[in-house]
């Protein structure tokens, strides 16, 4: 098969374009209408059959081009409740309806507005360039990525019986690695997740008159701390997990002891068992917490999202690994030693189908930025995913993930690939 060209620099300047309108006019999860209506007349311009709505803002179009593999590939779309602050003259400065209630920034600070942007050039390249490929090609803009609730809706909407079911499964996401740079590991990418609220109760009184109350103040500020001890005392060194509280609310005044205090947490972890262990001290330490302040009832738990183990096809990981080589050189090749503890829901599409699932990463930092701190050992200190000073460069980010995608969808729209290259480097 004839390679699939590069990005024109016509079009990579129209991605720009769109990309930092993207930024500039985020949208939190399952409320992406704009997005999805930008993702969706782009798609019936190139030709693609295109259906929206599925799942509330899901977008899949299908471009049928003879007989051959069907290969999805995957974009997400939302944005997150924090503020921005890159000082980019393209930065959000929006806000909106947030999924707790109230008003709240929003920023693309994950990088899904890239994500869309990568699609969006990709599928028109797949669609000016049919004597080039057969198979089919079915686009997923997904929703609802941050909270766990896109998949799902969309799998939910009847996405498996309304669509062709896929070869394989595709997917990339930036993150802060060297610009131009791309990660991959076989089997175990990413960790599962689980997101938590809990309502302490108490009983509220005057500032003035402790003794009158049962204090959820108190009782969530000595749970926050226990639940510390999970990860470093009840989690075995062999393993890994995360517990993390994000939200601690109560009260609305300095003189007035509240009756109800809120708790918002997040778990990471790679085993099955360790999850429920992790998850089954939660509710051990809280309902004793609870109970050793004399609350009037127990904690009250609503599950927020889950997230799957986000698991890589062993064969098809190297298929895809082998093709990025081929494209971009094995010395921007990096085999990722140890998976991430971020969590993502497109391993459902897979599962859904009983198709293979293959995600990388591709670096979104400046490479001279990149390489000063990692000289001076303070890569730590790069902004990541979810701060709010997070945003890739727009290039060379933009023309390696258009490409990327490209070079993975044809291991699958060409038939096996023919390609012999080094073998990627190993991070150590």
């Amino acid at each position: 098969m004839p390679a699939l060209p590069e990005p024109s620099s016509d079009l990579l300047a129209k991605l720009e374009e769109i990309y930092k309108d993207l930024h500039a006019n985020p949208e939190l999860s399952m409320q992406e209408h704009r997005t999805a209506g930008i993702a969706a007349e782009w798609l019936k311009k190139q030709g693609y059959e295109v259906t929206a709505g599925i799942g509330g803002t899901g977008v899949v179009g299908l471009l049928r081009n003879g007989d051959g593999a069907t290969v999805l590939l995957r974009a997400d779309m939302d944005a997150l409740p924090i503020e921005e602050r890159t000082g980019l003259p393209y930065a959000s400065d929006k806000s909106g309806a947030g999924r707790f209630g109230g008003t709240t920034s929003i920023a693309h600070a994950c990088g899904h507005d890239m994500h869309v942007t990568w699609m969006m050039g990709a599928s028109r390249i797949l669609a000016e360039n049919r004597d080039k490929w057969r198979g089919t090609v079915m686009i997923v803009f997904q929703p609802g990525e941050e909270t766990a609730e896109g998949a799902h809706a969309m799998i939910g909407d009847g996405m498996v019986k309304r669509f062709p079911k896929p070869d394989v499964t595709l997917a990339q996401h930036v993150m802060p690695l060297s610009a131009g740079q791309i990660g991959y590991r076989l089997g175990t990418m990413l960790s599962a997740g689980d997101s938590w609220e809990v309502k302490l109760f108490g009983r509220g009184a005057h500032g003035s008159m402790p003794e009158k109350s049962i204090d959820p103040v108190v009782m969530a500020a000595s749970a926050v701390m226990r639940l510390q001890t999970v990860v470093s005392r009840e989690v075995a060194m062999t393993d890994n997990a995360v517990l993390s509280v994000g939200t601690m609310q109560a009260g609305n005044s300095d003189n007035v002891i509240p009756d109800q205090a809120l708790l918002r947490l997040n778990v990471r972890t790679f085993k099955d068992q360790v999850r429920e262990r992790v998850l089954s001290a939660i509710r051990r330490i809280l309902d004793a917490e609870a109970a050793a302040s004399g609350a009037p009832k127990p904690p009250e738990y609503t599950v927020l999202g889950a997230w799957p183990l986000t698991r890589n096809d062993e064969a098809a990981t190297r298929k895809v690994a082998t093709a990025l080589a081929a494209r971009f050189g094995a010395e921007r090749m990096q085999e990722i030693a140890a998976p991430f503890s971020a969590s993502e829901d497109f391993n459902l599409f897979g599962a859904a189908w009983g198709a293979p699932a293959v995600f990388w990463v591709v670096g979104g930092i400046d490479p001279a930025t990149y390489a000063k701190a990692e000289k001076a050992g303070r890569l730590n200190e790069l902004p990541v995913n979810h701060a709010p000073e997070f945003a890739p460069v727009i290039n060379p980010t933009l023309r390696v993930g258009v490409e990327a995608m490209l070079a993975a969808a044809s291991v699958w729209l060409a038939g096996e690939h023919k390609h012999v290259s080094r073998k990627p480097k190993s991070i150590t």
